[in-house]
């Protein structure tokens, strides 16, 4: 009898593992169809390229457009990346190409051009939390917010930035960055 109490919460214990291993796979399933890997080839191909992480590339994409090639923010940002015309045209003019209004939607063009100017964000400034602050408000701001001692230098106390809209997309890429990570890595 009491082998067959032992077999018993045994078999329990299997069905409780085995049913959190499911729930877990299931969440994972959810998590990957919110946070994809869409357009990984561009991705991955100019992360490599300019030199980043590929998941801040996808964790500003999902931040930004949530895949949308053809989004358009109220500030005129077009693409993926949402990058604005002038500094498309400036990125694409740096690598020596021409860049038409109808190319920063090409997912290829604007991942490109995003990459490379994240890419040279990070470069300018060292750090990539300053980086993607100055993806967001704009490299005069938080050279501004540096320089008038609203943030530090060394982007240690990210969570000064003084423009709450900046502070709350340096959070969500960072929070996205972590779950692509834990998903994909």
């Amino acid at each position: 009898m009491k082998l067959a109490k032992k077999l018993f919460i045994l078999l329990i214990v299997i069905i409780l593992v085995y049913s959190l291993v499911k729930i877990l796979k299931l969440e994972n399933i959810f998590l990957e169809k919110m946070y994809p890997l869409e357009h990984q080839e561009y991705v991955e191909q100019y992360a490599k390229e300019f030199g980043v992480d590929p998941f801040y590339i996808y964790s500003i994409i999902k931040a930004e457009s949530n895949y949308d090639k053809n989004a358009n923010s109220v500030k005129g940002a077009q693409g993926l990346m949402q990058l604005l015309p002038t500094t498309a045209t400036e990125i694409a003019e740096s690598l020596d190409m021409e860049l038409t209004e109808e190319e920063i939607y090409n997912p290829e063009i604007n991942i490109m051009l995003g990459t490379k100017y994240f890419a040279n964000l990070v470069k300018s400034y060292g750090n990539v939390m300053l980086a993607l602050a100055a993806y967001n408000a704009g490299p005069g701001n938080v050279t501004k917010w540096i320089s008038e001692g609203n943030i530090k230098e060394d982007g240690s106390d990210i969570e000064n930035i003084p423009y709450k809209e900046t502070n709350m997309y340096v959070r969500k890429i960072v929070q996205n960055y972590r779950i692509y990570n834990e998903l994909y890595n």
